[in-house]
């Protein structure tokens, strides 16, 4: 496919080594679309800053982020110092938790925090070389990308079989490339049936209060050339009475056990307003995105962040000084509205229960997560 290759060339967050040393590289997202800025970081605290501040965001691509973190932390700490045992059991406990208060929904960056430790744990015991554990994680933490992208290949695959030629859809929030280290989630459909020949048009929702859409989604598709149209949140119900919308894909932070999945904010009044004009409506992730832990969605825990967020658009102020602020970041769609959800090892429906444990048996995934 000549956009998987156009996608590997495109990374959106990768490992390098050159003169000055080991580093996580990665697409400044709040510099787009205005500019593409290659960000080097060096140090653990700066990828965990750039996970906190959306410079890197998307549930797999966070967790990829923080993989290849951890490893570098290691290897930070190996040039500085000759640890002992419990000192470099601290030390992962440490660098863990401070990737795990970066973002609380996405369990995409719990399950490959627990991952990474899973892999340090089992080379301690072996007695590898400190030198020896930090390649172990490295070559861990790249294993994790390199899934992440067949995953989302194969998403787009399942997922281009349920768009016809001629389909306008409508996604929200974005999960493309840029979110992940492939495709993306919910544009791999697109992605693949574009390149078979398919004629489509996206609906791009803007997704307040930090665009996603507008600056991200909207460029990445520009970018491969599959027609768009760009709309306000609030137009959505819209265009699905009068544009001929045949069908809605978005991505998730996590879903739940009964098939309830937590995306960004906004995403549950799409599915709602899909269900009242009959509109099939889609959920696509990976299975490190299901946590089979929680019964529902009632339990994910929701992102509250920043209120300037929503006072201010790209710095500039557009409500009144001290006003009171909500700004969730993500909403909980009941799977009620959830006409299927796409993985990597299949298309699952109704009843969620059911059809998510059977595309996860042999799966490893997340047995706990600290909230």
């Amino acid at each position: 496919m000549a956009v998987e290759q156009r996608l590997r060339n495109r990374r959106t967050v990768w490992w390098h080594e050159d003169e000055y040393g080991k580093a996580v590289c990665l697409i400044d997202q709040t510099r787009l679309p205005g500019e593409v800025v290659y960000l080097t970081l060096r140090h653990e605290e700066q990828v965990a800053e750039a996970i906190t501040s959306l410079r890197v965001r998307g549930a797999p691509a966070i967790g990829v982020t923080a993989a290849f973190g951890i490893a570098l932390s290691l290897y930070r700490l190996l040039q500085e110092q000759t640890p002992t045992l419990p000192e470099m059991q601290e030390h992962l406990a440490q660098v863990s938790e401070l990737f795990r208060r970066t973002r609380p929904t996405a369990v995409n960056l719990f399950w490959a925090i627990e991952r990474m430790n899973r892999r340090a744990e089992k080379a301690m015991r072996e007695g590898q070389s400190w030198p020896e554990l930090a390649g172990q994680l490295l070559h861990e933490a790249q294993a994790i990308a390199d899934e992440d992208f067949e995953a989302c290949l194969r998403m787009g695959r399942y997922g281009a079989e349920l768009i016809a030629d001629g389909d306008a859809l409508l996604t929200h929030c974005n999960a493309g490339s840029l979110a992940t280290a492939g495709l993306g989630t919910a544009l791999a459909p697109m992605y693949v049936a574009h390149e078979s020949g398919k004629h489509i048009h996206v609906f791009v929702d803007e997704t307040r209060p930090v665009l996603q859409g507008a600056r991200l989604t909207a460029w990445e598709l520009q970018q491969e050339g599959i027609p768009l149209t760009l709309i306000t949140d609030n137009m959505a119900a819209y265009f699905m009475r009068h544009g001929g919308i045949k069908a809605v894909f978005v991505g998730a932070d996590r879903i739940a056990a009964n098939g309830d999945a937590a995306n960004k904010i906004g995403t549950y009044g799409v599915a709602v307003l899909a269900h009242a004009h009959s509109i099939p409506f889609y959920v696509v992730a990976p299975r490190s995105t299901i946590d089979l832990n929680l019964p529902s969605g009632d339990q994910i825990p929701i992102e509250q962040r920043n209120p300037a967020e929503v006072t201010t658009v790209r710095g500039m102020p557009i409500a009144p000084a001290g006003v009171q602020v909500a700004n969730p970041a993500f909403d909980v769609t009941p799977h009620i509205y959830i006409t299927a959800i796409i993985t990597e090892a299949g298309i699952a429906r109704p009843p969620y229960e059911e059809s998510l444990r059977s595309l996860c048996a042999g799966y490893h995934v997340i047995e706990k997560v600290d909230r």
